[in-house]
């Protein structure tokens, strides 16, 4: 025997097509057959149906016939199996590669933007016959088997066919159907064997180390062309956006069937009629590309092109947007490139080489999360990543994305001591390639799905993050405004009675606020880690002064220029710190002090949808104007929002202190009668029952550097909204 036979029966074969199917030889052609469990194969001839039998040459199953003269014949086999059964198989190796040159041209280039048409398995029709193409790119790997359900997981008998140097292998399994498991099983190189899920599957199976899922794509019809039409023409900057940012394991849960989480189905209705009633524009999903450990939330991605098993198929999760956006309600999912867990059954070494990752651990180690840093430097890394967010567009009508950790892409020396990265070519520490890539991401996103979202969670002061590419920015719709959470957090943690000291952390924002494009955000990150919710961070030991002072910040967060993004729970006063693994304490709205709170957001939402200018002034610094922003003593803010037009205008008045604040002057720029139009001390909301009787006339005395003030009563811990009546 020689040696291709030898390799291939130790599994050790990395040109398949060199020993299988039909090849020269000797004495004229010779076809080749390896197939498992089965005590004798002959081959069919398609045209005429003639047999030709084939000698048995291992044990293990492989057979061969030889013809001396004439040109091979189009066959498949006949096999005979132990029990006596009989069954006819298609020849996975007289089919040619799905995947044409051009393909693997602009794959190599980073330009492949249908890679996730053609790499992992796709149902799909080869010469009249239907089956499964499975295509991988593995370029160091020594030899790719695909394994399944439908062979055993025996890596012998499905060796995949390498494209040239490509590094991508592909075989065409005929008569295979939708529903099998798989994965793949690799040679690296360094001679070491090695099970691998696949990166790039549509479905994977709900398990520790899941194998892949064959599904097709064209099983389910959507119902939501009114709002992908609308979207189109959006202007989201123009726009009011307020988004609930929501995890799907722990939003509600099911506790009459042993407390699991809701499926992608059941979610469907529920939240849709929620966001709706709460006035919410946007669901933001913490990460549901397919993770194997569930306190990562998501944010270690194992699966970067279908949606987690956990609650359902990928149709269940096309069900939940598309009832979302039956609802008008826009869905963002939190997308993570920055970096991917060490688990061995995905991308770590994945053909025995640092493929997907940085081979310098002080480029491609996150230690501070344990994790792996994508090679962005590597055109196929990049094209990978990019034809992930085109595939959620495309196959889920997904509206944008939440990227995570943009911070970690853009600088090698983020959480790295000195000594512990290596500086670009320039000598910075900024990751050129991660940019490059963020750039053309950005760019192409916004090319093909006008209207779609990018927000940058970015806590540094890197300049551009929202600045159109063609700028010289990152291209970014919008950058959570880390910076205002942290410093208004940390304000209204303190008790009242020292707040004065710290007031400038709620003026500050103003100094950069139209230096980028903000989205304020009250995100999980901030009731986590022994962090206490939003409620318990709230410093009094009375319930209804927490209630009252969370409802302040609200009131002053959505009067705030820039878009709004809340955490579930802190719209009612979750005040248990968030658990992923439990449901929101929706019993709390049982209470008045929680069902209010729930109110003032809905109102808030309300009001900041009615008043078109208020979004379309967000990111302009016409859309504001301090009234006295330096009354720390006092505990008091006031601004207003402007509009283009007469009337158009806003008064937003906060006294975060615990003392009211009687005939308080605040300078109005028109004069008449100033309707209130939401006070977060009403009795509806949970309050006192104090303020301003529904609104107050102004009087030709001057304040704050205008003609005329009005005199107003502001409850503690409140936030009063007020607009002139016409």
């Amino acid at each position: 025997m020689d040696e291709k036979l030898r390799s291939l029966l130790s599994a050790r074969c990395g040109k398949p097509r060199d020993v299988l199917g039909w090849n020269r030889s000797e004495n004229g052609h010779v076809l080749r057959a390896y197939v498992a469990n089965c005590v004798s194969c002959e081959a069919v001839n398609i045209q005429n149906e003639k047999i030709m039998p084939m000698e048995r040459l291992s044990d293990c199953g492989l057979f061969q016939c030889e013809i001396a003269t004439g040109e091979p014949f189009s066959h498949r086999f006949r096999i005979t199996r132990r029990d006596g059964s009989t069954e006819e198989m298609e020849d996975p190796y007289r089919f040619h590669g799905t995947v044409g040159d051009l393909d693997l041209h602009l794959f190599a280039e980073g330009k492949w933007l249908r890679m996730h048409d053609f790499l992992g398995a796709h149902v799909a029709t080869v010469d009249g016959i239907g089956g499964v193409s499975f295509s991988l790119w593995a370029p160091n790997a020594q030899r790719v088997s695909v394994v399944g359900d439908f062979n055993g997981w025996d890596g012998r008998y499905l060796p995949m066919n390498p494209l040239g140097g490509s590094g991508v292998w592909n075989i065409f399994v005929a008569n295979l159907s939708p529903g099998h498991l798989y994965k793949f099983e690799i040679v690296g190189a360094d001679g070491n064997l090695q099970l691998r899920t696949d990166p790039c599957a549509l479905a994977y199976e709900r398990a520790t180390e899941p194998a892949a899922i064959i599904c097709r794509e064209d099983t389910y019809t959507w119902n939501d062309g009114g709002w992908m039409g609308q979207r189109k023409n959006c202007k989201p900057f123009q726009q009011a956006i307020s988004i609930y940012e929501v995890h799907m394991d722990s939003w509600r849960r099911m506790p009459e069937d042993g407390d699991r989480p809701l499926t992608y189905r059941e979610m469907a209705p529920l939240l849709s009629e929620y966001c709706v009633e709460m006035g919410f524009t946007h669901v933001e999903f913490l990460p549901l590309a397919e993770f194997p450990f569930d306190g990562s939330w998501g944010y270690q991605s194992t699966g970067y092109f279908a949606p987690t098993a956990r609650y359902g198929s990928p149709d269940d999760f096309k069900f939940l947007v598309d009832a979302l956006h039956q609802a008008s309600i826009g869905v963002i999912i939190d997308w993570v490139p920055a970096h991917f867990p060490r688990d061995r059954f995905a991308l770590a070494q994945f053909d025995g080489t640092c493929l997907y990752e940085y081979a310098d651990s002080r480029i491609g180690e996150h230690g501070q999360w344990g994790t792996l840093v994508f090679n962005y430097g590597r055109n196929e890394v990049a094209n990978f990543l990019l034809c992930s967010a085109i595939s959620w567009c495309e196959r889920y009508h997904v509206d944008g994305f939440r990227v995570d950790a943009v911070a970690a892409m853009i600088y090698r020396s983020y959480g790295r001591e000195s000594g512990e990265w290596v500086p670009n070519i320039y000598g910075g520490a900024e990751n050129l390639e991660a940019l490059a890539f963020l750039k053309n991401a950005n760019a192409l996103l916004h090319g093909q799905f006008p209207g779609i979202i990018t927000i940058a969670e970015e806590s540094t002061t890197f300049d551009g993050v929202t600045r159109p590419v063609d700028f010289g920015g990152l291209g970014f719709d919008f950058k959570w405004g880390m910076g205002w959470m942290h410093d208004t957090l940390d304000y209204f943690s303190q008790d009242p009675l020292f707040r004065s000291h710290s007031h400038n952390r709620l003026t500050f924002a103003m100094l950069y606020q139209y230096t980028e494009h903000f989205v304020l955000a009250l995100s999980h990150d901030e009731v986590v880690h022994g962090k206490g919710s939003l409620l318990a961070r709230m410093p009094s030991d009375r319930m209804d002064w927490k209630c009252a002072m969370l409802r302040s910040l609200f009131g002053y967060m959505w009067a705030w220029p820039g878009k709004k993004s809340l955490f579930m729970g802190g719209e009612f006063g979750q005040h248990d710190e968030w658990c992923h693994f439990r449901s929101l304490d929706w019993h709390l709205l049982s209470y008045m002090n929680h069902s209010g709170l729930r109110r003032w957001v809905r109102d808030l939402n309300r009001l900041y949808r009615s008043l078109p200018w208020l979004g379309l002034y967000d990111d302009d610094r016409r859309g504001f104007r301090w009234v006295n922003p330096d009354d720390a003593g006092a505990g008091a803010l006031t601004f207003l929002r402007l509009g283009e037009n007469v009337g158009e205008i806003m008064l937003a008045a906060c006294n975060f202190s615990g003392v009211a604040l009687r005939s308080y002057a605040v300078g109005v720029p028109v004069g008449g009668f100033w309707a209130e139009i939401l006070n977060s001390d009403s009795l509806h909301y949970g309050g006192g029952g104090t303020g301003n009787c529904g609104g107050i006339g102004s009087e030709k005395i001057p304040a704050n550097g205008m003609e005329q003030s009005v005199n107003l009563f502001l409850p503690p811990h409140s936030c009063i909204l007020l607009r002139p009546r016409d």
